[in-house]
């Protein structure tokens, strides 16, 4: 039977190692912070006991911590077993725990969550790369999650996660700001109303509208931001993105080098 090893059983990791017991997989676990007190999921007080005979070893530790436990992990793990790092990282981190995870024997995934875990639980979508991205991907399918193998190195799915990341944290930021104006002005229903309504239509049509027409419109819009700007600091409230898109606009404008950005070249028509 496969045995998987969850290290880290907070919030996320507790739920990747209920869905994983509930979708018939041996789970063990180790966290010295936390107690996961349920039946089916094995919590060892060492490390090494925890890994020593699992066939994937999952960390979900944080970023900070994820070098120096994956090393404590790797020194216990067998030959040909998998190296599963959850963890959000950058990909040189990727890169170095694929070299360590390689010394020892071991494949290694780097593993990008999709989506917020608290949603799906173990059914999260993933997208992996790296040498043991297809390994993972044979032994996590009785999970039946959405896993995208990308192929390529360690590291390459953490820089797509990264890159994703600028449009799901800034989406969430402009939210944030745009609502919060909106309330103080006394029309946030309708504004969400507005929101929802641009999401509802041709998503891939939507995306290159608002590429081409910011470089085709460039002065028009720049004008608009800046009374945007100014109303937003009249009703007290950050103003941070709207700063920030209006220098996206200095840029395509040429305003702060002398010459009209060129970064719109590869872009589709």
């Amino acid at each position: 039977m496969t045995t998987i090893a969850v290290i880290g059983l907070g919030e996320a990791g507790a739920l990747y190692a209920r869905g994983l017991r509930d979708a018939g997989i041996t789970v063990t676990g180790y966290d010295p912070f936390a107690t996961l007190d349920e039946p089916g999921i094995r919590q060892e007080a060492q490390l090494a006991d925890a890994v020593d005979s699992a066939d994937v070893v999952i960390s979900l530790v944080g970023a900070r911590a994820a070098e120096s436990v994956a090393r404590e992990a790797l020194s216990a793990m067998r030959a040909g077993s998998v190296l599963a790092d959850f963890n959000t990282g950058s990909p040189p981190l990727k890169q170095t725990l694929g070299e360590a995870a390689a010394a020892r024997g071991v494949l290694f995934a780097d593993v990008a969550v999709l989506a917020p875990v608290p949603r799906a639980g173990a059914k999260t979508p993933l997208m992996v790369s790296g040498d043991g991205a297809d390994r993972f991907a044979e032994i996590y399918a009785n999970v039946h999650a959405p896993v995208l193998v990308i192929g390529g190195d360690a590291g390459d799915a953490a820089a797509r996660k990264l890159v994703r990341s600028v449009f799901m944290k800034g989406l969430a930021a402009l939210v944030i700001e745009s609502t919060a104006a909106a309330r103080a002005a006394g029309c946030e229903d309708w504004l969400r109303e507005q929101i929802a309504a641009e999401f509802a239509g041709d998503a891939p049509q939507l995306i290159q509208r608002l590429i081409d027409g910011s470089w085709q419109h460039a002065a028009r819009r720049a004008h608009e931001v800046d009374d945007a700007r100014e109303y937003l600091d009249a009703l007290d409230t950050p103003a941070w993105v709207t700063s920030a898109t209006r220098q996206w606009f200095a840029h395509i404008l040429g305003e702060d080098s002398g010459q009209r950005s060129t970064v719109h070249e590869g872009a589709t028509s």
